[in-house]
């Protein structure tokens, strides 16, 4: 069963999330389930989800994490555990709220490692996987990243323009930028337990990222042969935005032949 309201709150654990559905409410197969970027929301995926819906036939369901989009503000620090939190602890409770069952889940960035912690605690969770940038271990070249954009917004239009995709948006910035570069942080790794995630995964990386190189796809096939890399030439951390065409083809390709 699934009720499929187009958009709305989802009340997890006191805090509302915001969601909306894509796609037509009947489509059949599995649901494609979205998990944002690190300083993403609903909104900042823009016309995607729709245009994903369109390319695989698929229902999109797309939801803003707790302190992103207009989903309710954190009221606590972020700690180094927040993506294993948001896999094992709330990801589950918003599938269930949203009658979804099996999704295939794409992420990107943060949402791509919750869609690794997601598969591994629960091996028959997911359909498949289509991960975008994803990051299993801290590199240096993500924390020089993460450092130089504090000189940027503050001196610049930046939170401007994350005010168009979250409410909040000094307490989005500032709580992602604070965990990336907490000291407690650099140990973070989650290679560990990939191996049991079997079903089929489709990685995707922009050669021009400067968030992490090829070697955070490399560690996941170590583990998880079966696997898929894709490179994309004139591509930077967001592939969807880079290469939507690129990335919408690979999509329909990987979900026709993997889950169809």
């Amino acid at each position: 069963m699934n009720t499929d309201t187009r958009s709305g709150h989802l009340d997890i654990d006191g805090a509302r999330l915001e969601y909306r559905w894509f796609g037509a409410p009947h489509a059949a197969g599995a649901d494609i389930v979205l998990l944002h970027e690190g300083l993403g929301s609903l909104a900042m995926w823009k016309a995607f989800p729709g245009q994903l819906a369109a390319a695989t036939g698929r229902r999109v369901f797309a939801y803003s994490r707790q302190g992103y989009g207009a989903s309710r503000p954190i009221v606590t620090r972020r700690e180094p555990d927040y993506m294993h939190v948001e896999a094992e602890a709330v990801l589950p409770q918003v599938l269930e709220a949203a009658w979804i069952d099996r999704p295939i889940l794409f992420g990107h960035s943060d949402g791509a490692s919750i869609a690794l912690l997601y598969a591994a605690a629960h091996p028959n969770g997911a359909a498949a996987l289509i991960l975008e940038a994803p990051h299993v271990f801290v590199e240096p070249m993500t924390i020089a990243s993460i450092s130089a954009t504090g000189p940027v917004f503050e001196t610049t239009d930046m939170p401007a323009k994350l005010a168009r995709y979250h409410d909040d948006a000094d307490a989005a910035f500032r709580a992602w930028r604070g965990v990336w570069l907490g000291p407690r942080f650099r140990n973070w790794n989650i290679e560990a337990g990939l191996e049991a995630i079997a079903c089929p995964t489709l990685m995707i990386q922009g050669l021009d990222d400067e968030y992490g190189s090829r070697a955070q796809l490399d560690a996941i096939t170590a583990r998880m042969p079966q696997a898929r890399t894709v490179m994309l030439e004139r591509c930077g951390h967001s592939p969807h935005r880079d290469q939507t065409e690129k990335v919408l083809d690979l999509s329909r390709g990987f979900i026709a032949e993997e889950a169809p």
